[in-house]
C-alpha cells in the first residue's frame, strides 16, 4: 500500500466522472465536536397498520395494497416526474428551460416491516433484482423514456420519510448529469481501446488486491479509489454487462449475494441500521447500442466515525469538491474485516 496516499494530502480521479475528489487523511485524527446523529433504537413490528407501504393498507390516494407475498411494485403516488404534461421550451437569453416527462414507481423489498436489505436472504433479494430486471425493460421500451434510475434511500439521515424496506425507480425522457458523465468516459475509453473501462478498472484492482471487499464468481465487491463517502462501495460484475437484464440466474444469485454481504456489514460495522442512498448506473434506454457500457451498483453512506457522527458535504465541498478523511484502503479493510470474520457469505 502506497504510504504517501495513506499519511499525505493528495487528490484522486474519478475514471468514470473525470473528476477530482480531496483526500486528506491526516484529518482522520482530529477531535469531533460537531453535531451527533440520535440513533433509532426502536424495533419495529412485521406489519404496521399506519404505514402506507404495507400490505392491505390504504396509501394517501385510497388505493389498497394487495396482500403481497414478496416484492410489491406501483406508480408512486408523489411522482417527481409526470407521465402526461405538454412539451414546451423556453429559450429566453440565457434562461433556458424544457419541458421533462417520465414514469415514476415505488417497489417494496418484503411485505416485512421490520426488515431491511441486510435482513433479507439471499433468495428474497435476487426476487427485487428480478423485479428491478422486469421493471428496466418494461419503461425502458416505452418510447420517451432514455434513462431508467434504480435507487434506494435508507434511514431518515437520507431522508427516507417511510421505514418499510423500499426503493424506487424513476425513468424519464432525458439522461441525467451523472450517467451523462459516465457514458461519456466510458464511451472514450471503449472507443480508443474497444475494451470496458470499468472491466480494465475492475482487472487492475484484483491485481493491487487493496480495495477488495469480498468478491465470489462473477462479482466484486470494492471502495472505489476514487471514493467520496467514508465507506462507499461498488458492485460490479466481472463480466462486461451494459444493464442487469443481461445477467444470467447464476450471476442474479452472485448479485444478491454481494447486496445481502455488503449489507450485512454496513449493519455490524456501526452496530446500527446502517443508513445510506444506493443506486444502479447502467446504460440509458434511448435505443442505441451503448455496448460501451459496464453495469455497476453504488451505495453511499453518510456515516463516518460512529452511528451518530456522519459526514457533512458542505463548504468546501459544495464551493469546490469532495473531500474525505479516511481512505478508500483504510475503509475497505474494515468492511473486509467484519465480513471475514462472519458467516454474512453463508446466509
Amino acid at each position: 500500500m502506497n504510504t504517501n496516499l495513506q499519511d499525505y494530502s493528495h487528490k484522486r480521479f474519478n475514471i468514470l466522472t473525470s473528476e477530482w475528489v480531496l483526500v486528506s487523511p491526516h484529518r482522520a485524527k482530529r477531535p469531533w465536536q460537531g453535531q451527533n446523529e440520535t440513533v433509532s433504537k426502536e424495533i419495529r413490528p412485521t406489519h404496521d397498520p399506519n404505514c402506507y407501504l404495507c400490505a392491505n393498507n390504504k396509501r394517501m390516494n385510497g388505493e389498497i395494497n394487495p396482500d403481497y407475498k414478496d416484492v410489491f411494485v406501483f406508480t408512486n403516488d408523489f411522482a417527481a416526474l409526470q407521465k402526461e404534461s405538454p412539451t414546451f421550451n423556453l429559450n429566453d437569453g440565457l434562461l433556458k428551460a424544457e419541458s421533462e416527462t417520465g414514469i415514476c414507481k415505488v417497489i417494496c423489498f418484503s411485505p416485512d416491516h421490520s426488515k431491511s436489505l441486510a435482513d433479507m436472504s439471499v433468495i428474497e433479494i435476487t426476487k427485487v433484482i428480478s423485479i428491478w430486471q422486469k421493471e428496466y425493460k418494461l419503461l425502458g421500451a416505452i418510447d420517451n423514456v432514455n434513462n431508467v434510475q434504480i435507487f434506494e434511500n435508507k434511514g431518515t439521515v437520507m431522508g427516507c420519510s417511510n421505514p418499510h424496506p423500499h426503493g424506487q425507480i424513476w425513468s424519464q425522457s432525458s439522461i441525467p448529469n451523472e450517467v451523462q458523465k459516465k457514458d461519456r468516459q466510458q464511451k472514450a475509453y471503449f472507443n480508443k481501446n474497444k475494451k470496458s473501462l470499468l472491466g480494465d478498472y475492475l482487472t487492475q484492482e484484483l491485481e493491487a488486491k487493496e480495495r477488495i471487499i469480498f468478491e465470489n464468481d462473477y462479482f466484486l465487491v470494492l471502495t472505489p479509489f476514487w471514493a467520496i463517502w467514508p465507506f462507499e462501495v461498488m458492485i460490479a460484475p466481472k463480466k462486461k454487462h451494459k444493464d442487469i437484464t443481461q445477467l444470467s440466474d447464476k450471476e442474479s444469485i452472485a448479485y444478491a449475494e454481494c447486496i445481502s454481504v455488503i449489507t450485512k456489514a454496513y449493519d455490524a460495522l456501526f452496530e446500527c441500521s446502517f443508513p445510506y442512498s444506493s443506486g444502479i448506473h447502467q446504460a440509458p434506454t434511448n435505443k442505441e447500442d451503448n455496448n460501451h457500457w459496464h453495469f455497476h451498483m453504488s451505495f453511499y453512506p453518510p456515516l463516518l466515525r460512529s452511528a451518530s457522527v456522519k459526514k457533512f458535504m458542505v463548504g468546501y465541498e459544495m464551493f469546490g469538491t469532495p473531500q474525505r478523511d479516511i481512505t478508500a484502503e483504510l475503509a475497505a479493510k474494515r468492511l473486509k474485516d467484519i465480513i471475514e470474520n462472519s458467516n454474512f457469505k453463508d446466509s
